[in-house]
């Protein structure tokens, strides 16, 4: 029998926590950095420092010497920092740049308030050749540059591209050796009866026995939820698996997340046999299969919670309380999703299908109120008024796209115009060059006066990156109907538009009257505007 000491994740016996502590002899330097930060020149390069972390260790670069020792490179650089984007506990494998929660921010919402990115080193930042390849695109296109501190890693020189790239191939090379290593551990872990890594199904969790080995127990608590709710479902009049969701909660044996999908799902794990699963998905649906061992039979890694007659039987009951549901559609059954919402609970309304006699029903409801208060008939008919409103009162706004423009040739003009102006005003000063003759002075003060002209012709805000929105020459009903429902729904979803469905009873009817109130936030003309992705083919 294995002894119980303590319950812990199965994926690490030492769990890690991501957390940057600044000591007090981090902020005193912090502090003196700034200042001398604060001596640059207004014109001064702006840098965007990128702090990243997977994992927080004895060996890894903690995020506050990685910050400390951007901002002094930026400093010897003569950057002055504008932001720090920081993003811990995340895979540069997994998660490109433009997907983090800040840089990703930073990059596609941003990109006016910096003018280079700095980094730790080249595998802080990317992992992946591909990766790399499209934030050098995207920094040609916005006149950025990437720099490094560990690495020889310039855009501004072709030889400084070349070893970016050189770089960046060998950090992705790494990453694809720690991903074949992984894969081929959990390949070999799934066919021992010892339980190496990997989170247990609900029911069990991880214990060290004598001899230090972690070993999977019952959870005594889930063991009672389990049962319990297999004696609901043998009753002559059987528990839906909402009513058990509701019970476990109330009694606390589960969370208050837990929902009727999850409910089902762990009475239906082959895993309460004690035997090992791996999760297969088909059109959406999860569901847990058994692992076979070489010789065809299931692996049992722990005790079982019930023996393979109760298993079965449990599943016979749920069977027939089982409702035969439509097939989900791929891009779901609710066409407005997130826009329709419900008056009195503020959820949203979703399509439900119904199947009775032969006969198909589809109605709306939401998912807060009693009865989903009672639904909403014809979906259809809604989806029609819905995009009636909105193209009355949206359909002739002009579609605006935002573009990038950069200020850096407008900044260069207007340099030469201030060193031309300062010039001939020296010149036409006593004494000056231009003084000498009433000639050369009358063709000095012409000069100076288209000079001065051509200088106040200049926008100011011409001379800063920035986005501007442009008309593409199309009205949002002509957009629309290119697009079709599915561009009305989610421009709608992105604009922050929402659609209120008041249900109320008429007497004698069975299907309830409906009520439709378009609400439209007041800045609706600037989140109308049309934002190109520039990651959008690196997906």
């Amino acid at each position: 029998m294995a002894k119980r000491t303590r319950t812990r994740t199965a994926t690490d016996r030492a769990q890690y926590s991501v957390e940057a502590e600044w000591t007090g002899a981090d902020l005193a330097l912090l502090e003196e950095l700034k200042r001398a930060e604060a001596l640059l020149p207004d014109d001064a390069p702006r840098a965007l420092l990128s702090v990243r972390l997977s994992v927080l260790t004895d060996d890894t670069t903690s995020p506050v010497r990685q910050e400390l020792d951007l901002r002094k490179l930026a400093l010897d650089r003569g950057s002055r920092v504008v932001g720090v984007a920081s993003d811990l506990n995340v895979s540069a494998t997994k998660v490109p740049p433009w997907k983090r929660k800040e840089l990703g921010d930073w990059l596609n919402n941003r990109a006016p308030e910096f003018d280079e990115i700095l980094f730790w080193k080249l595998d802080r930042f990317v992992r992946r050749l591909s990766d790399l390849s499209t934030m050098i695109d995207w920094c040609l296109k916005y006149g950025k540059n990437l720099v490094s501190k560990n690495d020889s890693i310039d855009l501004t020189t072709t030889a400084g591209k070349i070893m970016v790239t050189i770089i960046g191939g060998i950090a992705e090379i790494e990453a694809a050796n720690t991903s074949t290593r992984v894969a081929s551990l959990w390949n070999y872990v799934k066919t021992q009866t010892d339980w190496l890594v990997g989170k247990p199904a609900y029911g069990y969790e991880t214990a060290e026995n004598e001899d230090g080995r972690v070993v999977l127990v019952i959870d005594q608590d889930a063991y009672r939820a389990l049962h319990w709710c297999r004696n609901a479902a043998m009753r002559p009049k059987p528990a839906s698996a909402r009513r058990m969701a509701k019970v476990l909660v109330r009694a606390g044996l589960c969370g208050p997340g837990l929902t009727t999908s999850t409910m089902l799902r762990r009475l239906r794990n082959p895993a309460l046999m004690g035997y090992r699963v791996e999760e297969e998905k088909n059109g959406g649906v999860r569901r847990s299969k058994m692992v076979l061992g070489s010789d065809a039979q299931p692996i049992r890694v722990a005790d079982p919670i019930f023996t393979e007659e109760e298993f079965e039987s449990l599943q016979k009951a749920l069977d027939r309380r089982a409702k035969n549901q439509p097939t989900r559609r791929p891009g779901g059954a609710t066409k407005f999703l997130g826009v329709l919402i419900c008056h009195d609970c503020r959820s949203n309304m979703t399509v439900q299908k119904n199947r009775v006699n032969g006969r198909s029903y589809s109605y709306l409801r939401c998912g807060k109120c009693k009865a989903g208060g009672h639904g909403a008939p014809n979906p259809d008919e809604i989806y029609g008024k819905l995009v009636g409103d909105v193209l009355r009162v949206l359909g002739d706004e002009p579609v605006m796209t935002r573009e990038y423009r950069q200020g850096a040739d407008a900044r260069k003009e207007l340099q030469r115009l201030e060193q031309s102006i300062s010039y001939y005003m020296t010149g036409l000063e006593p004494g000056g060059r231009f003084t000498k003759t009433r000639f050369t002075k009358e063709k000095a003060e012409k000069t100076l006066d288209d000079l001065i002209k051509q200088l106040e012709a200049i926008d100011p805000e011409s001379t800063k990156d920035r986005w501007v929105a442009v008309h593409n020459g199309k009205t949002f009903r002509q957009h629309w109907e290119e697009g079709g429902i599915e561009a009305i729904a989610a421009d709608l979803l992105r604009v922050g538009v929402k659609c209120v469905i008041k249900r109320s009873k008429v007497k004698g009817v069975r299907a309830p009257r409906i009520h439709m109130k378009l609400v439209i936030p007041k800045d609706v003309r600037d989140r109308l505007i049309m934002k190109e992705d520039d990651f959008a083919e690196a997906f």
